[in-house]
Formats: C-alpha cells, sequence, structure tokens
C-alpha cells in the first residue's frame, strides 16, 4: 500500500497535496484498490465554491460508486481531464496522473484536521 509523506490525508480515504494555496486532491491508493475498476468520473465544475465535507465528485466502478467529500473549503481551479477519457487512471497511478481536482483554499486552517500518512496508516491496517 502506498501512503506518501508528503501528502495529508482524510479517515475518506482521500489525499491532499499542498501547493501555496492550491490543494490538489485524488482518492488513495487504499481506495482505489477497494473500488476495483473505475469506469466514470463525475467531476466538479471549475468556478464552484465548496465547504468542506461537501460531496464534489463521484466514481463508478464495476461494482459501485463512491462519494468523494471535500477535504477544504474553497473553489474548484482545475479538474483533470484525462479522467474523461481514461478514468482507469485512478487504477494505475491514485497519487500521481489520476489526481482528480485542485481547489484553491478558503481557509487554509482546515489542513489541521487531516490525517498524517503515519496516522492514514493506522486506519487502513
Amino acid at each position: 500500500m502506498n501512503v506518501p509523506d508528503n501528502l495529508m490525508y482524510t479517515e475518506e480515504h482521500e489525499w491532499v497535496k499542498i501547493d501555496s494555496n492550491i490543494a490538489t486532491i485524488g482518492i488513495t491508493d487504499h481506495a482505489q484498490g477497494e473500488l476495483g475498476d473505475v469506469v466514470f468520473v463525475e467531476m466538479p465544475t471549475v468556478g464552484d465554491s465548496f465547504k468542506k465535507g461537501d460531496v464534489v465528485a463521484s466514481i463508478e466502478a464495476v461494482k459501485t460508486v463512491a462519494e468523494v467529500f471535500l477535504p477544504v473549503s474553497g473553489k474548484i481551479t482545475e479538474v483533470n481531464e484525462v479522467l474523461n477519457d481514461a478514468p482507469e487512471t485512478i487504477n494505475q497511478d491514485a497519487l500521481g496522473e489520476g489526481w482528480m481536482f485542485k481547489v484553491e483554499m478558503s481557509d487554509p486552517s482546515e489542513l489541521d484536521d487531516l490525517l498524517s500518512a503515519e496516522s492514514y496508516k493506522n486506519l487502513i491496517e
């Protein structure tokens, strides 16, 4: 199970990478493994604003559909267009090319509620 130390995590199995005031968000390697083969991804709209905990996307796999929750409040600045034509990228590289969207954070203090890599590993063990 790949759980990089440079990312933060949620109990709902999203990962967050911070670059200044922009949070890049995807689902964890553990989550993609539990979902199985991803066949469709519904993404938020660039420019829309959401609050922490809002459902902003969904991932459809062969056997189930999973909701993606926003780990921090803010405005969607970019979505990973690759996933429209190649949703399986999430299975192939969940922590890299399979990122889902980027958010301009409105309250960076919400990052304090996220899990470290060590805490996330303890959660999934």
